[in-house]
């Protein structure tokens, strides 16, 4: 496997070497490539990333992600949305399952749904007009994107209880008919059962009975929104986890953002991306790895061995190490 490696920006400069001790634990053949692509670059170089970086990408089988600031700046390129439309990678994969060792915001611990997002149009489709009196976006939902996004939810709902939750405000947002219209098409052809609920009354359902759904798909923003506040269900974003997945590409990254407040502190929680690892071990088909590593940070909780945000006292390092000296111990 050719991986490229992306630190990034301000805590994936940390998070990042400590999924890489984990990685190399297990011994596996796996060629990493580093590459630079951020804000950083950006301010030093006059750029965030490149065609030779697309290029370089495309050159590799994965890509693992630390973070990435985005500044407000008009003339600031997007690494991450360059990234997905370039690799073409439409789907992102968010799963939200509680860490038994951690407490979010509910007492019960039995729910794990997935939101897959429609990862390359809607609002985050990139054509915009900024001006002094007005600024614009526009917002982009085309049938092919909703309709391999709606079956890629619905193969995954298929695989787990058939059990599919579309997520949409079409009453207000009328390109959102056709994305509805859609995922209601496709669910109906792979015999899942559906529903579809409305984004706001959603939010509030989904954080008041998180148990009630399984996986969900749902546009671009909504997906980005949904995800994020699922975080207080799980403990925070630090144990969030995301992969981005294409036809020939597939990326995965920590959700939380470069923090820059608490960078180089040593502190930042680095499960999510080491959960990002674990979803990388799955997709490549290294399912005793994803197994041994599951399994090491559930020890690593359970013996509160776990940065400052979940109460602990360890630091980034701390955490990669543990988890890399279990993995080597276990696999003796």
């Amino acid at each position: 496997m050719k991986l490229a490696v992306v630190e990034g920006d301000g805590v994936g400069k940390e998070v990042i070497p400590a999924a890489l001790e984990v990685l190399d634990a297990f011994g596996l053949d796996v060629e990493k490539i580093p590459m630079e692509l951020g804000y950083g670059r950006w301010e030093r170089t006059g750029s965030a990333i490149t065609e030779e970086d697309i290029d370089a990408l495309k050159d590799c089988d994965c890509v693992l992600f630390g973070a990435v600031t985005t500044p407000p700046d008009p003339n600031y390129k997007s690494v991450l949305l360059t990234i997905r439309k370039e690799l073409d990678m439409y789907a992102n994969v968010r799963p939200i399952r509680p860490l038994l060792s951690v407490k979010g915001i509910h007492d019960r611990t039995d729910f794990n749904y997935i939101i897959v997002r429609e990862n390359t149009e809607g609002l985050y489709s990139g054509i915009e007009e900024i001006g002094e009196e007005i600024s614009t976006t526009k917002r982009v939902v085309t049938k092919k994107g909703s309709k391999r996004i709606a079956d890629y939810a619905s193969k995954l709902a298929s695989n787990r209880t058939n059990k599919l939750t579309i997520v949409h405000k079409s009453n207000v947002m009328k390109s959102d008919k056709l994305f509805l219209d859609v995922c209601r098409q496709s669910a109906t052809d792979a015999g899942v059962t559906h529903s579809d609920e409305l984004v706001d009354s959603f939010a509030y359902n989904l954080i008041k009975n998180p148990w009630n759904y399984d996986v969900i798909v749902t546009t671009n923003l909504f997906g980005d929104i949904l995800s994020d506040m699922s975080g207080a269900l799980v403990g925070g974003l630090g144990l969030l986890p995301s992969a981005n997945i294409g036809e020939k590409y597939a990326f995965f990254e920590p959700v939380h953002g470069s923090a820059p407040d608490i960078a180089g502190k040593n502190i930042a929680n680095p499960l999510a991306a080491i959960l990002s690892l674990k979803m990388l071990l799955e997709w490549n088909k290294n399912m005793a790895e994803a197994t041994i590593l599951e399994e090491a940070i559930d020890t690593a909780l359970n013996l509160g061995l776990c940065t400052p945000d979940l109460g602990g006292k360890s630091t980034t390092s701390d955490v990669g190490e543990f988890l890399a000296n279990y993995i080597k111990t276990r696999l003796e």
